[in-house]
């Protein structure tokens, strides 16, 4: 399957993050010459085309594709909600007869004491040059611009709340296969599908957060596990290749589970160990694990990730929407939310 970054092609792309319109002539001209048919180059009368060349380093290929597409879609993102605010508090002047700078000086900012400077120089002297007294003046300076900027955030949160404001930005999605052990109903409106290291300590870090998510929605999300072992941790391919041993005898939750409560012990003696221990039938699964067969199977899913812009773990897309790294249970639930919303599915948060 192509995956979105591939069907959009670079030159859309690149068309989007200059300003042009997708159907930019110049775009056509260029795909028209250079397409994936186009001949780029011979060698003794054989052609090379970019069908040829986009094959041969396609993980590169689609990294470059997503990192135009999300740097385009991030900066959509923040200047259409910088111009929300400035209606925002245009709409709010107007209403109190004032000007627009006279409205974000009127919020309340809370005063910055000795306290917090000493505060901030004992948490943060390490990293700071000079002493206490020669700092004092620009920890305070720092101080007194975040809590201003805190109180202006509050403010424009109060705003959003108090007009109407409907935001028809689509998020930018990965188009992602939902392939692999998985927990949920397959029709579930959310489906998040997480590409992971059996030995990242991040990983683990992150599955308390997923477990709730799963006990908060029930049966209105899907959570899929993908493999992406990283070339830094030594046991993780081995790992990885012992879960789906584990997932042909229907034991892949419990030694995913296993895996990611003792990430010391991923060697294979001790993987098989703990497939014993779990009840999995051990001749099959020694079998399995010394043979090596199920590494296919971890590198499509290492491939797929890849192919989304997938660099570290945990990865996870709600519906195709990337959250990176270990990050709380409220950044995620966020998410879900607003997915369940654009379902027209009620949560207490809508």
């Amino acid at each position: 399957m192509q995956s979105f970054w591939t069907r959009t092609g670079l030159c859309a792309v690149l068309m989007l993050t200059l300003g042009a319109a997708p159907g930019f002539s110049g775009c056509r001209a260029a795909d028209k010459e250079s397409g994936s048919g186009g001949v780029l180059a011979t060698v003794d009368g054989k052609a090379i085309t970019e069908a040829d060349v986009r094959k041969s380093a396609s993980s590169d290929f689609d990294a470059l594709e997503h990192e135009y597409a999300q740097k385009r879609y991030d900066l959509l993102q923040s200047n259409l909600d910088k111009l929300i605010q400035q209606r925002l508090v245009a709409a709010e002047a107007a209403k109190r007869g004032s000007s627009e700078e006279e409205v974000l000086a009127s919020v309340a900012t809370k005063e910055v004491t000795d306290a917090d400077v000493d505060l901030f120089w004992q948490q943060n002297q390490g990293r700071l040059r000079g002493t206490k007294e020669q700092m004092a003046p620009q920890i305070r300076e720092y101080l007194e611009q975040r809590n201003q900027d805190t109180a202006q955030k509050a403010l424009l949160t109060d705003l959003r709340k108090e007009h109407s404001v409907d935001v028809r930005l689509e998020p930018l999605r990965a188009d992602v296969a939902a392939t692999g052990p998985a927990l949920g109903p397959a029709n579930a409106p959310v489906t998040i599908i997480e590409f992971a290291d059996f030995q990242c300590p991040y990983c683990a870090k992150i599955e308390p957060a997923l477990k709730k998510v799963m006990q908060m929605y029930g049966d209105e999300v899907r959570l899929v596990y993908r493999h992406y072992p990283l070339p830094m941790h030594n046991n993780a391919a081995r790992a990885a290749q012992a879960s789906v041993c584990a997932e042909e005898q229907g034991k892949f939750w419990e030694m995913h589970d296993g895996m990611f409560a003792n990430q010391r012990a991923l060697d294979a003696d001790q993987l098989k160990a703990m497939a014993a221990g779990l009840g999995l039938d051990a001749e099959a699964f020694n079998n399995c694990l010394d043979s090596g067969r199920t590494a296919d199977q971890v590198a499509v899913d290492a491939n797929a990730g890849n192919a989304v812009g997938v660099s570290g773990t945990p990865a996870l897309f709600v519906n195709g929407r990337l959250i990176s790294g270990a990050v709380p249970l409220d950044q995620i639930t966020s998410v879900v939310d607003d997915e369940l919303r654009r379902r027209g599915v009620k949560t207490a948060e809508n």
